[in-house]
This record gives C-alpha cells, sequence and structure tokens, in this order.
C-alpha cells in the first residue's frame, strides 16, 4: 500500500520596532518567536528541523531541539544600530545585516517575509506614509537570494533561498543596510513664528516627527526531501527544481 506523505512547516516569526524618526533614540521591542507545524513528512520528525535568524552576524532568535525539548532563543533587533545619545539622521544608512542559518538536523529551504511599515506616536499604523520610504538595502545579485516580485508589496517583501540550506550552514545575508529616505523630512505640519525686537525666532515642526518605522522578519522553513510537493503544500508556490537542489520560481 502506497504510503501517504505529510509535511512539515516549521516557520521562525520575528518583530521589533525600530528606530523613532529624527531626534528621537532608537527603541525595539522584544522579538516575538513563534513556531507552529502542520503534519510531517513520514521520513521526517519534527524535531529535525531548526532555524535562526541572524544579526550583524548574531543570532536574534532561534528555535531548536536539542534532544529533549525545543529551546527558544529571543532578543531584540536594531538594539547596536546607535550609539548612546546619537540621533538618527535621514538619508544615513545603517549597517543591517540579515541572515538566516540552519540550525536544525536535516537540510532544508527557507523563506523569508519582511514587513516594513511606520507608526505615529500613538502607536497606530499609517497607511498613508509610505513603507518605502523604510529603505532596506537588499543584497540578492550572486548571494542565491530571490525576491518573488509577483508577492511582494510596497509593506511586504519576499524572499527565497534558492539553494538548499545545509545542516549547521548560514546563507548570505539578503539584506546589508537600513536607511529611511530623507524625504520623510520634508513634509513640515506646523511652522511658528516669534518676534523679539528686532529678530525672529522660527520654529518647524516636521509632520511625522516622534514616528516609528516597524520592521518585522518572517523565517520558515521546508524540507528537501520531496521539495517541490513540500513547497507547494506549505508557502503555496510552484517551483522547479534542478540536478543540483537549486529552486526556480514558476
Amino acid at each position: 500500500m502506497k504510503k501517504k506523505a505529510y509535511l512539515m512547516k516549521p516557520a521562525l516569526l520575528l518583530s521589533a520596532s525600530a528606530a523613532l524618526l529624527l531626534l528621537s533614540t532608537v527603541g525595539s521591542t522584544r522579538a516575538a518567536l513563534t513556531y507552529y507545524s502542520e503534519n510531517y513528512a513520514v521520513e521526517v520528525t519534527v524535531s529535525s528541523i531548526g532555524v535562526s535568524l541572524l544579526e550583524n552576524g548574531e543570532t536574534v532568535s532561534s528555535r531548536n531541539y536539542d534532544g529533549s525539548q525545543w529551546k527558544e532563543s529571543t532578543g531584540e533587533l536594531l538594539t547596536g544600530m546607535l550609539k548612546e545619545g546619537e540621533a538618527i539622521v535621514p538619508g544615513r544608512p545603517y549597517e543591517e545585516s540579515l541572515s538566516v542559518a540552519n540550525s536544525g538536523a536535516i537540510d532544508s529551504y527557507v523563506r523569508v517575509n519582511l514587513y516594513r511599515s511606520w507608526q505615529d506616536a500613538n502607536g497606530e499604523t499609517d497607511t498613508m506614509l509610505s513603507p518605502e520610504l523604510i529603505d532596506l538595502s537588499l543584497n540578492l545579485e550572486g548571494s542565491g537570494w530571490v525576491e518573488d516580485t509577483s508577492a511582494s508589496t510596497p509593506e511586504r517583501l519576499v524572499l527565497y533561498y534558492t539553494k538548499p540550506l545545509l545542516s549547521g550552514q548560514a546563507a548570505p545575508a539578503f539584506c546589508d543596510a537600513l536607511r529611511i529616505d530623507p524625504a520623510v523630512a520634508t513634509k513640515v505640519k506646523e511652522t511658528t513664528v516669534e518676534e523679539h525686537g528686532d529678530h525672529k525666532t522660527i520654529t518647524t515642526t516636521y509632520a511625522y516627527d516622534g514616528y516609528q518605522l516597524k520592521l518585522e522578519a518572517e523565517v520558515d522553513a521546508v524540507q528537501t526531501h520531496n521539495a517541490q510537493d513540500a513547497i507547494k503544500s506549505a508557502w503555496g508556490v510552484d517551483v522547479e527544481v534542478g540536478a543540483d537542489g537549486t529552486l526556480r520560481l514558476r
């Protein structure tokens, strides 16, 4: 009797509030890490897949099985972006190298969803301010990473690592830097003028002063065994798998 294969889809979800705009300091929230699994393949156990998110060469969050239980580590993103007392400068690139490591026991394919948005001083998402002003320097050329432009939007970037990520191996960085477009500081909400005898004091308030950018990275892995069907079931995309294991999106 033919055995029925079930597919495994673990995922690593990480989110952090990023930099306050203009003369504010950098703030971040604790990265939230969750793991989920739908059934699994006959020859693959749930404990086999592990994945870690790396920021500037250091593990930010991970979930791995140590032989008896799942172990999670969660950290914060962007905590080292600015020096103490330093203000963020629109237009200046800041190092933000992001990558994924296979910290599990089997080879896998990985996908990353990057979400970017703006929040006002009350913590509400501002849909009128373009997420594209949060400029992420993607490292795609020759790195093995590709963007699924058919699925990407200004708010979400969808990236695939097209090579099998071997157990214990880290993929090249898919992002090198973060930059706030200077255009965010060109919109002035209010200008006040105070006259003091023979001189004037002009005070300008930026429309987006006090805003926060929010950056989230969602990473999930799929087994290389029966990869074409596994990826279709887990990610809902059609791929071709080359003789060397390289993926090509259809």
